[in-house]
Formats: structure tokens, C-alpha cells, sequence
């Protein structure tokens, strides 16, 4: 896995946010040399496109349009490898109200960006992945939580146990070719339809 990370990191797209000093110079040449696709940009914008990877420089002056970056991320942000100058408990915080997959410090060196690329991609991928996880399980659960709606509702208006209530749901789904989970909201849904009708006088 690791080994395929490294490969990975070539091609991959970045974007450094960073003032066009020396150093930020340098840390776009460094990582043009690992094979990364870079662009620069400064001052920090208020949103990021297509970039799979954020190097952003962090100090006191810019704590509210970074805090007005990150509000941009939709879902899932890029990797975000953070840039400081020094260490004190509001660029900590800064850092981890940022979510940074790994730091950089200054002043930058060649040595050791390789290494915290690697991580930060892993880091992220870890991420992806345990969010990933978690939508399946709740999708699932959301899908036995309907089953079980939809049993009720079988029971109560036709008086099923519960267990022909779930037979009929899952003939119901087999003859329609559909999940199980599908048929359930299908039934819900119905439900929810008649009792909103309004009453006949």
C-alpha cells in the first residue's frame, strides 16, 4: 500500500498557498521535482478547485480567510499539509481546526517533504476510506430501520406477524426485482401517501 502511495504521488495535482517568497518558490520546485503537478497561489483564496493536495502556509494574519477556506470544502476536503514558522498554542490550534493529514516547518528543505507527502496522502486515504465505511453502515442501517417501519405497517393493516409481514415485503421485492430496502421505502412511502389524504366527509 505504502509503496503504492509513492507511485501515486506523481501526477498528483497541488496546490500551494503560499506567498511568492524564496521559500515559497522553492517548495513548488521541490515538489515539481517528486513529480507532483503544482500551481501557486496567493493570497489565499476563498475556495480550491480540482487539487488533490493543499500545502497552505499558516501564520496569525491569515487565521480568518484560511478559516474561510476550509468552510469551502464540500465533503470530503483534499489532503492539507500545513506550513508554519514556529510553534505556539494559536497556530496549533489553527492547525488542527484545519484538519492538516501532516506539517511542514520552516525554514523548508528538500529532506523530509517526500516523507511528509507520503503520510499526509496516507493519512487522507485512511480517512476516505473509514468515511466510506461509515456511509455503508449507515445506509444499512437506515435500511433495516425502513424494513422494520415497513413491517409494522404490513401488520397493523393486515394483521401479518411479523415474520409474514417480512415475507411479503420480500416477495414483493423478488417479483419487482428490487432490494428488499427499496421495497420497505416503497411501502412507507404509500403509507405516508394515504394517512396525509385528506379524510372523505
Amino acid at each position: 500500500m505504502s509503496l503504492q502511495i509513492v507511485r501515486d504521488l506523481r501526477g498528483l495535482r497541488v496546490l500551494v498557498i503560499h506567498a511568492p517568497d524564496a521559500e515559497g518558490v522553492d517548495l513548488v520546485e521541490h515538489l515539481r521535482r517528486i513529480g507532483c503537478q503544482v500551481e501557486a497561489s496567493w493570497p489565499i483564496p476563498d475556495a480550491v478547485d480540482n487539487a488533490d493536495v493543499v500545502v497552505l502556509a499558516i501564520d496569525h494574519e491569515s487565521r480568518a480567510p484560511i478559516q474561510r477556506l476550509l468552510r469551502s470544502f464540500d465533503g470530503m476536503p483534499p489532503t492539507l499539509i500545513a506550513v508554519v514558522g514556529y510553534e505556539d498554542p494559536s497556530i496549533l490550534q489553527i492547525v488542527l481546526d484545519a484538519g492538516a493529514h501532516a506539517v511542514i516547518e520552516r525554514p523548508i528543505r528538500p529532506f523530509g517533504l517526500l516523507t511528509q507527502l507520503t503520510i499526509a496522502r496516507s493519512l487522507w486515504l485512511d480517512r476516505r476510506e473509514a468515511a466510506r465505511q461509515i456511509q455503508k453502515f449507515e445506509r444499512k442501517l437506515a435500511g433495516l430501520q425502513n424494513i422494520q417501519r415497513a413491517k409494522s405497517i404490513l401488520m397493523a393493516a393486515q394483521g401479518l406477524s411479523e415474520e409474514e409481514a417480512h415475507q411479503t415485503i420480500r416477495r414483493k421485492a423478488m417479483s419487482k426485482r428490487v432490494p428488499i430496502e427499496e421495497m420497505a421505502l416503497a411501502i412507507i412511502n404509500a403509507n405516508d401517501l394515504l394517512n396525509s389524504a385528506p379524510k372523505r366527509p
